[in-house]
């Protein structure tokens, strides 16, 4: 079984190139399942839109993940409770919106959890990631031996140990959030394939997905400098993962890293 996951999008340019070359990637690569994180996909480069949402889905991602910036348009909430493809960060407090992860059937009719979770090094003080995945790997367990996590978090070593956390007991670890591609690829002992982070789907030329001058001005001044997200022609970074579809283990995991057009 193969899985497709595409990192972080990064407003138009990035959402842009997603759902142009989407439909491609998935006659190419063959995946049974495709799997994008769209927090950043709002042309703002901050959170997501109903409309956005359903423009990926047409475009072919079977399951949306987030990250720090779900909440990001307040006057949008209701699409994380009305649709279910839809995942925030499992470990955000009872009570958030919409649900961390789900059971989901792939085109080929096999069953596999999809569960996105974020770090706290850094990052907003959430519940424990690393129980809330033990409590997730239980229940996923007891319907399919195939487990999918999308871990949000900031701190290379946060990621590297929640790898191992998961080592032997998810198919797939996979980090977002920083934007940066990281070379690191690899199927981890217990047979879990795992990346550090998987880079973002957004203006190449920019800073993590935002314009070079603003960002350079921010550094310069130390003042508050409204972000601006970039334009331009976007790169497209993501993972192929090869899973034994009966044993939920990984058997291989490739970078993908595509300037656009392609």
């Amino acid at each position: 079984m193969r899985i497709l996951f595409l990192g972080d999008i990064v407003g138009k340019s990035g959402l842009d190139a997603v759902t142009q070359h989407l439909p491609g990637l998935r006659r190419e690569l063959k995946p049974e399942l495709v799997i994008v994180n769209g927090e950043n996909a709002a042309t703002t480069g901050r959170g997501i839109t109903e409309p956005i949402v359903r423009e990926l889905v047409a475009s072919g991602a079977d399951v949306i993940t987030t990250g720090n910036h779900a909440w990001s348009r307040s006057d949008e909430l209701d699409i994380f409770e009305e649709e279910p493809r839809l995942l925030r960060p499992a470990n955000y407090p009872p009570g958030a919106p919409g649900r961390g992860w789900g059971i989901f059937r792939t085109r080929q009719g096999k069953l596999i959890g999809v569960a996105n979770l974020m770090g706290r090094v850094t990052m907003e003080a959430l519940d424990d990631p690393f129980r809330a995945a033990d409590a997730i790997i239980a229940e996923v367990l007891q319907q399919t031996p195939l487990l999918f996590f999308d871990f949000h978090a900031e701190a290379t070593s946060e990621k590297a140990a929640f790898g191992w956390h998961c080592a032997g007991r998810a198919s797939v670890v996979v980090g977002t959030h920083t934007h940066v591609q990281t070379a690191d690829e690899r199927v981890l002992p217990g047979e879990t394939a795992y990346i550090t982070d998987v880079g973002m789907c957004g203006p190449e030329n920019s800073v993590i997905g935002m314009d070079i001058e603003v960002s350079l001005a921010r550094f310069r001044t130390q003042l508050p400098v409204r972000s601006k997200v970039a334009e331009g022609a976007a790169i497209l970074c993501g993972v192929v993962v090869d899973i034994d579809d009966t044993t939920g283990r990984a058997q291989h995991i490739e970078r993908l890293r595509r300037p656009t057009p392609f």
